[in-house]
């Protein structure tokens, strides 16, 4: 993975060879970045159009009315030094991520599988005790969140979060909202997830800084998040859902069933604490060392090592065989099962790099036109800080459409030749994403697919799930949009 800044495109030269009829000037290119945004909106949210289907046929357009030609876009047929800016833009974009969002994919299966979830829930509420179970659910979200994908981790934690609320006696929303803050941090604001290893991809910037700055803007956004729940918890009582408990323990025996017909043992020791944390906390450690080895190392072979041992693809694939030996083959899984787990967790991937992709050509068809520096040019005229015009794009077009993944990989494709030009650090960058990613989770509603995922698993009406939900995921984007606005002025 390239990790240095991206040069600013020129303007674009006049295209010849297009099929629509050309536009002169900024004016016109603005217009054009207008009439692709607003087409892109209106296949997602009127047509119900996959987001892959709708980015693709979006970057063809936009492509072809600012000029570019059908060689451009698309190559030719016979072999020539002819660049499609399709093909370029989708490969450039998924040459690192998908072996990322792969890798981390399998690593959460496996930890979601041999029950590492339920032995971290079930210590934190012991060492907490009964007065403090929201908070140790909230650490669980946290901690579990960050390999398991946010639907996931719903499924796995939800009736955990039923038997915290029926032993207490307390609203469900006490014990779910800070388990979802932990679930939605991590998914908005940390690797492996696709948001920030899109961003990361995107805008060329190193995954260190991006679980760096994560951290940083992402710990404090959920502790005011955890504050709400708190607050909200007190006042919205929400029974447990009898229904959920019921489904949850037919899926749970479906599940059990399922793994016992591939091999999997289900009925050995649960897994160490020390040991889950330890595979969890591998991969940041190593990729985080990496990235800073150049901070009072001087070039040797230990630097070396540590470069080797921090790249993304080593760190995770040294994460995933740790898992697969620590907590399957040591614990009686045979090769099989392991192999079974594995590629089921795949199967909802593609869909997820598809939209990742299909971003990436959505920006690399903007800078080939030139459409991404008129808006640029256009932007640095607005006299607003690029950090904050990433949150603003990114959130209206969350708040418009619903999904988190294509906000995020819309923006970073809109606000690139910004960051390109400015000659900013890559501690600078990584906040912009971070802006970008916070902007992406403001106010879910009944758009979003986690909207109705929440209300579903935990019994919530329309109503209070507006009231707790979509304002939790709200303070959690406006929080670590604040810490990330505020980091900005100290890094250049």
């Amino acid at each position: 993975m390239s990790h240095a800044l991206t040069t600013a495109a020129a303007p674009a030269p006049p295209h010849t060879g297009g099929l629509l009829l050309l536009v002169d000037g900024t004016p016109g290119l603005l217009l054009i970045a207008a009439i692709g945004i607003a087409l892109l909106l209106f296949l997602i949210i009127k047509a119900r159009l996959q987001p892959f289907v709708a980015l693709l046929a979006v970057s063809i357009a936009v492509g072809l009315l600012a000029g570019l030609s059908v060689t451009e876009l698309f190559g030719t047929v016979q072999r020539s030094d002819a660049v499609s800016t399709i093909e370029s833009g989708m490969g450039g974009t998924l040459g690192h991520i998908a072996i990322i969002i792969g890798l981390g994919t399998m690593l959460g299966s496996i930890l979601e599988i041999s029950g590492g979830a339920e032995v971290l829930a079930s210590r934190l509420l012991t060492l907490f005790g009964e007065r403090r179970a929201p908070l140790a659910m909230g650490l669980t979200g946290l901690i579990f969140g960050i390999p398991v994908f946010f639907d996931v981790g719903i499924f796995v934690l939800a009736p955990l979060v039923y038997a915290a609320a029926k032993r207490s006696g307390k609203s469900v929303v006490l014990y779910c909202l800070p388990m979802l803050a932990g679930l939605s941090m991590t998914h908005a604001f940390l690797p492996p997830h696709p948001g920030p290893v899109a961003a990361a991809g995107l805008l060329h910037v190193q995954l260190g800084w991006i679980i760096l700055m994560g951290l940083v803007c992402g710990i404090p956004a959920v502790l005011a998040a955890w504050a709400y729940s708190a607050w909200i918890g007190a006042r919205v009582f929400v029974e447990v859902p009898q229904d959920m408990v019921e489904a949850a323990e037919e899926s749970r025996r479906a599940v059990l069933a399922e793994q016992r017909a591939a091999g999997v043992r289900t009925q050995e020791k649960p897994v160490s604490l020390g040991v889950v944390l330890g595979i969890i906390g591998t991969p940041l450690v190593l990729i985080l060392a990496a990235t800073f080895s150049s901070i009072g190392l001087d070039p040797s072979t230990g630097r070396s090592v540590l470069e080797f041992l921090g790249n993304p693809f080593v760190a995770l694939t040294i994460a995933l065989l740790l898992a697969y030996y620590l907590l399957g083959i040591r614990r009686g899984w045979s090769r099989k099962s392991l192999e079974t787990v594995s590629t089921a967790s795949l199967k909802p991937v593609g869909n997820i790099l598809l939209v990742v992709g299909a971003g990436g050509i959505f920006g690399a068809v903007l800078k080939a036109s030139g459409v991404a520096q008129a808006l640029s040019d256009t932007f640095h005229g607005v006299g607003l800080p690029v950090i904050v015009l990433s949150y603003l794009i990114s959130l209206v077009l969350r708040v418009a459409q619903g999904s988190a993944t294509v906000a995020i990989v819309t923006t970073a494709g809109i606000v690139a030749p910004l960051l390109a030009e400015g000659h900013h650090s890559r501690a600078f960058v990584a906040l912009v994403i971070m802006a970008i990613s916070a902007g992406s989770i403001f106010a879910s509603h009944v758009n979003d697919g986690g909207f109705w995922m929440v209300a579903k698993y935990f019994g919530i009406s329309e109503r209070d799930t507006l009231k707790t939900w979509t304002v939790l995921e709200s303070v959690l984007s406006l929080a670590g949009f604040l810490v990330a606005l505020v980091l900005s002025f100290f890094v250049h």
